[in-house]
């Protein structure tokens, strides 16, 4: 039998419905930790079911920080204007700007990269390999090592999420798509800072 305080704790650390978190506990045992675990692969699992779905409606979200020196607009779609108007939906999107004032991401996700960026950062990582005197051999493995690492430092979908370094952006995403039932798609996202060169 699992208690009603776990079940409560569960929903108060992630956010999830109380029949979710009362499965995610008879699922684990009664184990916490491992309930947030199972909380989590549902969600990403709820996420790729729902990732074809048409996103077109949502919010663009404003924020401004550090005393109005950096400014970001972002726009997160979502499948009905039902779900935009929701409080959830709203503190998802104004984490996501947070998220880019704070983080500085120049893309969406690795598909947004340009080829010749990637290209021209794989040049320069070979270049970096080789001067380190590291083997022919172990270049290559080196190299897509890094351009991970690359992804994760450029696109704001695969970086640790400011808030929780345990999941990354597009974990939070999926979370929210799991919370509010409908793909919630990032589009596009803008960030300023005062006096910065275009």
């Amino acid at each position: 039998m699992i208690k009603a305080e776990l079940v409560k704790e569960l929903r108060e650390r992630t956010g999830s419905g109380i029949m979710d978190c009362k499965k995610a506990l008879q699922e684990s045992g009664g184990d916490m930790e491992k309930a947030i675990v199972y909380l989590r692969e549902r969600g990403l699992a709820v996420a790729a079911k729902k990732a074809g779905r048409v996103t077109g409606e949502g919010l663009v979200e404003s924020y401004i920080h550090a005393g109005g020196k950096i400014g970001v607009l972002i726009e997160v779609n979502c499948e009905t204007d039902f779900v935009a108007k929701t409080d959830d939906y709203h503190t998802l999107c104004k984490e996501l700007a947070m998220q880019v004032a704070a983080a500085n991401p120049t893309y969406v996700g690795r598909s947004d990269v340009p080829q010749e960026t990637i290209d021209a950062e794989k040049s320069v990582l070979e270049i970096q390999a080789r001067n380190d005197g590291k083997p022919e051999k172990v270049i290559e493995k080196i190299v897509n090592g890094r351009i991970e690492k690359f992804y994760k430092d450029i696109c704001l979908l695969e970086q640790l999420y400011i808030r929780d370094s345990e999941k990354t952006v597009q974990d939070l995403v999926s979370e929210y798509i799991a919370k509010l039932g409908e793909n919630i798609v990032v589009n596009r996202f803008c960030r300023f800072k005062l006096g910065e060169e275009r």
